[in-house]
């Protein structure tokens, strides 16, 4: 009898690391608010398109400059570090969103370099 129990709470115990690392995984793969295509604008006021992809990817559409680059979100803010050495975050505020932009040489304690709106496309 104290063999049974012995292999029962064995088996409880696989059955709930399984279950707890299942749980884990797919919390990591759930989608983040900010995966997808943002419509935004350059330091010109001029429009483009900023697409952060579900494998931490991040690319734009800029006219004459397009950029590649990496994303991750940190405390509910989209931090995009691109190739050129700009970074770009995508925070909410309120109902809306805002993108605001480093130049290269701009720490992120500085006040942005630019800022615009930032809104959702898909």
């Amino acid at each position: 009898m104290q063999k049974h129990s012995i292999f029962a709470k064995a088996a409880a115990a696989v059955l709930a690391g399984t279950l707890a690392l299942a749980l884990t995984s797919f919390a990591g793969l759930a989608a983040s608010e900010f995966e997808g295509k943002w419509k935004v604008q350059d330091t010109g006021g001029t429009p483009f398109e900023i697409t952060l992809s579900a494998d931490g990817s991040a690319q734009s559409n800029r006219a004459g400059k397009p950029m590649k680059g990496t994303w991750k979100e940190e405390e509910g803010v989209a931090v995009i570090s691109w190739d050129t050495g700009w970074t770009s975050k995508i925070s909410k505020q309120g109902n809306t969103y805002k993108q605001s932009v480093w130049d290269k040489n701009t720490p992120l304690s500085s006040p942005p370099s630019n800022t615009s709106g930032a809104e959702k496309a898909s």
